[in-house]
């Protein structure tokens, strides 16, 4: 059985498949894996910025002076379509890599009990049957397009000229540039985030599963969570994805900023919420293994204290002649028949029950932050908002 859910943890992707993979492997998109990312990656960043770029040329909205709102001086345009999409593409195989080795990490440590290889093999499988649901991605595109719609239907009642909204005597209109990101652009960037979070969602839910099976934890392991410290870890291969959802919040926080739309207090607020949001995002799929870590903490606890209770009263017996109470015990053990209990004891105290701490959640936190620091020293004292970012980086 162990061999069995090694080769399929050997097979295990979080990216591949499902349609989109389909279709983009219809167009070769996909032939050589690696060598193809920076291929798609441009093939996607030219349909959502290249297309729309050369519509707001055709219109004379591409450049100009900031009142204006041209194209290549709009934020958003280049944190969603430039730099999400390509993070988006490119962190695909280093995330299926580092996932792949966490979940390997089960089976050759092993943490896994024999009798659990099966159902753990079956986790496995239902985790690749969910990436592959032809409904999920269904509800990707869904859901890509009613994001869209909801953010486009307040543009044409906007008031001043950009490239995205021309002013008419008819009244606010859509350019060409603007129907393109509405129909294309902004869908591909919300669909491609929407199936990296439905991805993750997978991943969580593998964990739970995994979480469940019989895991032969150690008390006293070094690690001090019975040897599940390293899954704590997976957060940080999806850094590249908080970094760029981050990039986006930034260039809206900038935008805010230089319209004076956003004070001081409410930027702290902003940075706090959003740093909640994503430790939350990725400390919820590890709360799974709280329930097993929290059954040996008390198991150990409990008996570790039976034994010490016959330890030390063996050892009161053999320096005093008896035990202090109950001396009629009818446990009549030597000292040296039982061992000490104590370092057992006090792993067990010491014991954490969550697989996740601040230095594990780190590089994910200073992710999420960094961007919208970037974005708010455009307008704010870099001093002050360093002091803010700190802050929520001991919390």
């Amino acid at each position: 059985m162990q061999a069995d859910l090694a080769a399929r943890v050997d097979r295990f992707s979080i990216v591949d498949g499902g349609p989109f993979v389909a279709l983009q492997t219809r167009l070769g998109l996909l032939e050589a894996k690696a060598a193809a990312a920076p291929r798609r990656a441009a093939v996607f960043v030219g349909l959502a910025f290249g297309v729309p770029l050369v519509l707001a040329l055709l219109g004379g909205d591409a450049w100009g002076s900031r009142a204006e709102r041209p194209f290549l001086l709009d934020w958003g345009v280049w944190t969603r379509f430039v730099l999400a999409i390509t993070v988006f593409v490119m962190m695909e195989r280093l995330v299926e890599e580092r996932l792949k080795l966490h979940l390997r990490q089960f089976v050759d440590t092993p943490l896994l009990a024999p009798g659990a290889m099966a159902a753990a093999a079956e986790a496995v499988t239902r985790a690749l049957e969910r990436r592959d649901s032809p409904l999920a991605e269904i509800v990707c595109v869904a859901l890509a397009y009613l994001v869209t719609l909801g953010s486009g239907l307040a543009l044409p009642g906007v008031d001043a000229t950009s490239w995205l909204v021309q002013q008419a005597a008819a009244g606010p209109q859509l350019s060409l540039a603007g129907w393109w990101v509405l129909l294309v652009s902004n869908p591909l960037f919300w669909f491609l985030l929407f199936r990296w979070l439905w991805r993750h969602l997978v991943w969580a839910l593998l964990l739970r599963d995994i979480a469940r099976l019989d895991l032969r934890l150690a008390v006293t392991h070094p690690d001090g969570l019975g040897g599940l410290a390293f899954i704590g870890q997976y957060p940080n291969a999806f850094a590249a994805l908080v970094f760029a959802m981050s990039c986006v919040l930034g260039s809206a926080i900038a935008n805010a900023l230089e319209h004076d739309a956003l004070g001081l207090t409410t930027y702290g607020y902003m940075m706090a919420a959003w740093l909640v949001i994503v430790l939350a995002l990725f400390g919820i799929p590890l709360l799974a293994f709280k329930l097993p870590l929290l059954r040996l903490k008390r198991q150990a606890l409990l008996a570790a204290t039976a034994a010490a209770t016959r330890h030390f009263r063996a050892g009161e017996r053999a320096t005093l002649g008896n035990n202090l109470t109950a001396a009629d015990d009818a446990d009549k053990a030597a000292v040296a028949d039982i061992p000490n209990p104590s370092a057992i004891y006090t792993a067990a105290k010491n014991l954490r029950t969550l697989p996740f701490s601040r230095e594990a959640l780190g590089p994910v936190a200073a992710a999420a932050l960094l961007p919208l620091v970037v974005a708010g020293s455009t307008r704010l004292p870099f001093a002050e908002l360093w002091k803010i970012a700190k802050k929520l980086l001991l919390l």
